[in-house]
């Protein structure tokens, strides 16, 4: 293998500002230059979503940085030792020591297994100290290098990817006396946090004088814990940010659960909760179905909070069967024209391509087309509610919340229905899950109780007290909708257009493209409402990136070198209709360029609904041309917010001033700042891949 870092990817003592994203950026530039990555701002896009799910920076002046990318051509780290430090969300205060790793999507078992050496080395003080007293960048490269070849010290496996043992010099108590705690660390990208999760875990639970194993449930293989050991342990921590996989092992052990940074930060509190936990009746327990249960203390969220995970859950995972069944849908009727819709079926059962329709090639190309389109879009509300379901009760409500899902379309209930059916589903399966039954029964729960009796009682109040009234509300909604002209089809435009540009991806985002797709598939040629509603959820989503993009053209000198190239990206990101491309300039800056965004993408939506235009995809930007009615209005409209807001940045930035920040020049200064203004405004972000927008 070839080695990780050299010489060439370690910076010393320079100033990078004080802006993460900058420095994120400039080390994936480093990376771009070895010959390792193929495009600097992929890695740099890849690396800062993993940076706005969660902060990177961990006690002790370090921060790692990190991500799994497609444009890494080769595992990878660089390094940098900035003077002054770099705030990277600690909460002791900035990083000294930065360690970008950089792997690739398809990185290799034993290279993974390296670069989860490096993260445990860095919590080892005598790593870190020769780390900032290294005088060159070769020897930083060497010290590197000899950390992945060396044993880790305290590790608590053998293997970096395993069950882990605990230490082997535990202090005084007596191994038979001392308590037995299991735990499971696992992260997003599962490179670094992960590991060193479970290294400062054990460590604690050895001052503790407790007895901990690990299941790190990493990118690198993982190995289960024994049976044996979880029936011993008094209590489990959870340190994750992703789902514990098959968390039914756990059934009916105290349970602590907490990010996997906090597992990393406060490791000695976790341990002495867990402990407590042990002897506390009233302890939250891991229920039978895997998901955790409480049996009276209060959890980790607000009720607000659970709701809006548990719904944007199931949006999300139904995002990717309304994306392609949407643009299938809009290439049949572009192939085959709107009649399609009504004989695509027949078309597809009775014709070949050695037996062509009437109307040729195109019509029954158009008929394969819309009949695959139409059933991706068949799922848009089974899987809503199936997925929003097993956010609240793990696996055992997929098949609950499906069922009921697909009820709510038999009673016209729509997407409303799905909303309800999936927390009807969920609640029901996870109250079974915690149900006590025998040992012998308790195999059977997921696979066979849980999905019957589940099903039986959320969809038969679906059809019997809930299905009726909802599909009337939905009747109600969409005869509304349809009746919408003049003014306030132009108001309903405008609310939209603020939703999509208030959080670039966020909740409130969500839930105004949410409301577009799903009503997509009710769209027709005498009923063109919904697809205007897409259109204009389409047009004001668009309308951000390419702001921000005319601003940097604008007024050069308003942007730092950084964002003058973001913005050269944002023109194709804003035209294929992914607001993220304003992320990068709404991270930094985001009371001045949030309402500007706000602002173009409420007259876009306006104009949009007012003068027409419709969309029957549900994404493409201006590339799906050909599902666009009324293309001119539709480019006139985004023109239009484009301007308004661009011009407004630019306004924004010349006469609202911000405090400059020391040793920042004037070019950059309106776009530096805290790291926790810009970790606020890109925590809308956080896991929500492009492909659920």
């Amino acid at each position: 293998m070839s080695s990780l870092i050299t010489p060439g990817l370690v910076i010393l003592d320079e100033d990078l500002g004080t802006d993460r994203a900058a420095v994120i950026r400039r080390l994936a530039g480093l990376v771009t230059a070895s010959g390792r990555a193929s495009d600097t701002e992929a890695l740099f896009a890849d690396a800062w979503a993993r940076e706005s799910k969660t902060d990177t920076g961990i006690p002790g002046g370090i921060a790692i940085p990190h991500c799994r990318s497609t444009a890494v051509l080769e595992p990878t780290l660089a390094m940098a030792r900035p003077a002054p430090a770099v705030d990277f969300g600690a909460s002791d205060g900035p990083a000294d020591i930065i360690f970008f790793i950089a792997a690739p999507d398809g990185a290799d078992q034993a290279h993974l297994v390296l670069l989860s050496k490096l993260a445990r080395s860095l919590i080892k003080p005598e790593f870190v100290t020769a780390l900032r007293e290294a005088p060159s960048a070769e020897a930083i490269v060497e010290l590197v290098d000899g950390a992945l070849a060396d044993e880790p010290v305290a590790a608590p496996a053998s293997d970096a990817a395993g069950s882990a043992a605990p230490v082997a010099d535990a202090p005084a108590p007596d191994a038979a006396a001392r308590p037995i705690l299991v735990a499971v660390t696992a992260c997003p990208t599962g490179i670094a946090h992960t590991y060193m999760a479970a290294d400062s875990l054990v460590a604690a639970a050895k001052r503790a004088g407790a007895e901990l194993h690990v299941e790190t449930q990493g990118s690198s293989s993982v190995t289960p814990l024994d049976p044996a050991i979880i029936a011993n342990a008094v209590a489990v921590v959870f340190a994750v940010d992703v789902d514990v996989r098959d968390k039914a092992r756990f059934a009916g052990k105290p349970v602590i659960q907490a990010p996997v940074k906090r597992g990393i930060d406060e490791p000695d509190q976790m341990i002495a909760e867990a402990l407590a936990a042990a002897n506390d009746p009233q302890a939250r327990r891991v229920a039978g179905d895997g998901a955790a249960a409480s049996t009276g203390t209060t959890t980790d969220e607000h009720v607000g909070q659970k709701i809006k995970r548990w719904l944007l859950t199931g949006v999300s995972y139904m995002i990717p069967f309304v994306a392609g069944g949407g643009l299938l849908i809009a290439l049949g009727f572009l192939l085959a024209g709107y009649k399609i819709s009504g004989n695509a079926t027949d078309i597809i059962l009775n014709y070949s391509l050695f037996n062509l329709p009437d109307g040729g090639l195109g019509t029954y190309l158009g008929a394969v087309a819309f009949a695959i389109g139409a059933a991706s879009m068949g799922f848009l509300v089974p899987a809503l509610a199936g997925y929003i379901a097993y956010a609240i009760a793990d696996r055992p409500g997929i098949a609950v919340g499906f069922t009921a899902g697909a009820v709510a379309l038999l009673m016209n209930a729509g997407f409303l229905g799905g909303l309800v059916g999936g927390l009807l589903a969920g609640f029901i399966a996870w109250a079974l899950g915690r149900l006590q039954v025998p040992r012998w029964l308790r195999g059977l729960m997921p696979v066979v109780i849980i999905p019957l009796v589940g099903s039986i009682f959320a969809s038969g109040l679906m059809v019997i007290v809930l299905g009726g009234p909802i599909a009337l509300l939905m009747s109600g909604l969409t005869t509304w909708l349809s009746s919408l002209t003049g003014a306030s089809a132009v108001i309903l435009g405008l609310i939209l257009g603020v939703m999509m540009a208030a959080d670039l991806g966020g909740p409130i985002n969500k839930v105004a493209y949410a409301f577009a797709v799903a009503g997509l598939s009710a769209g027709s040629a005498t009923n063109q409402a919904p697809w205007e509603i897409m259109a204009a959820v389409m047009a004001a989503g668009m309308v951000p990136p390419l702001a921000l993009a005319f601003a940097t053209v604008l007024d050069k000198k308003l942007f730092s070198a950084a964002e003058r190239e973001n913005g050269k990206a944002a023109w194709l990101l804003g035209a294929a209709f992914i607001s993220e491309g304003a992320i990068p300039f709404a991270a930094v800056d985001p009371l001045r360029v949030i309402p500007a965004g706000i602002v173009g993408s409420a007259l876009t939506g306006a104009i949009v609904m007012g003068s027409g235009v419709t969309s029957q995809a549900p994404h493409g930007g201006i590339f799906v041309f050909f599902a666009i009615g009324n293309l001119a209005m539709f480019i006139v409209a985004i023109l239009a917010g484009t301007v308004v807001s661009g011009l407004l940045v630019v306004a924004l930035k010349r006469w609202v001033r911000r405090r400059p920040v020391e040793g920042v020049d004037t070019a950059d200064s309106s776009v530096a700042g805290g790291t926790s203004s810009a970790a606020s405004a890109s925590s809308a972000k956080a896991g929500v891949p492009v492909a659920a927008r």
